[in-house]
This record gives structure tokens, C-alpha cells and sequence, in this order.
């Protein structure tokens, strides 16, 4: 069974950076493709990026794109989501989350696999 561990949430001021992770403990993590979602208080829980098993292929969010990076170090088992000119908007619980899946998704129900979340604040 594969468990997932996200860290390196935080506050950050409005037009900062912040690297997420999500560390993998299990067999055949290679094989999995990872989403990373978020879920702001009040609000439902959407879909924030999205990576292949092989790390050749991804997938944004249009609220995101063009600010974070996601990416994938199979050896380490450990996926990253790079955020860069934060805004208060992207304040939230970030979850990582798993599964055998083909092609980009950002919808939750596709993912049988998730971490815990780690809070994100921006804010000045």
C-alpha cells in the first residue's frame, strides 16, 4: 500500500515562494501518477496540478499556471510542487494524492491514495 507525507508549508508574504513535497512510502511508486490538490477553508477541494508516473508529462490548473511546477525524483520517491508569486487566493490544506492513472486528471475521485495536507498561508 502506497502512503503518501506531504511537508514544507508555511506562511509566506504575497509574491513569495515556497516548495511543497510529498514523500512516498511503499512499492511500485513509479508506476503511479501523482496530483497535488488544495482545499481552502469554506471552500471544496480542487485540483492543483497533475504528473505521469515517468514525470514526462504534466498538467495545471489554470489558476496556477504559469506560477507553480510540479515534478517528480522516482528515485526518492518524492514529487515537488514549486510555487512561485503566491497570492492570498492560493492560501489552503495542500494534499498530494496517487494512483495507476493514464492520462491527466484533476479530479479527486480518480485518486484511491492520499497525504494528510499541509497548510499554506499567504498573507502579509
Amino acid at each position: 500500500q502506497l502512503q503518501l507525507v506531504e511537508s514544507g508549508g508555511g506562511l509566506v508574504q504575497p509574491g513569495g515562494s515556497l516548495r511543497l513535497s510529498c514523500e512516498a512510502a511503499g512499492f511500485s511508486f513509479h508506476s503511479y501518477a501523482i496530483g497535488w490538490f488544495r482545499q481552502a477553508p469554506g471552500k471544496e477541494r480542487e485540483g492543483v496540478s497533475w504528473i505521469s508516473s515517468k514525470g514526462d508529462s504534466t498538467h495545471y490548473a489554470d489558476s496556477v499556471k504559469g506560477r507553480f511546477t510540479v515534478s517528480r525524483d522516482n528515485a526518492r520517491k518524492t514529487i515537488y510542487l514549486q510555487m512561485s508569486a503566491l497570492i492570498p487566493e492560493d492560501t489552503a490544506v495542500y494534499y498530494c494524492a496517487a494512483d495507476h492513472i493514464v492520462g491527466a486528471t484533476l479530479w479527486e475521485g480518480a485518486y484511491s491514495y492520499w497525504g494528510q495536507g499541509t497548510q499554506v498561508t499567504v498573507s502579509s
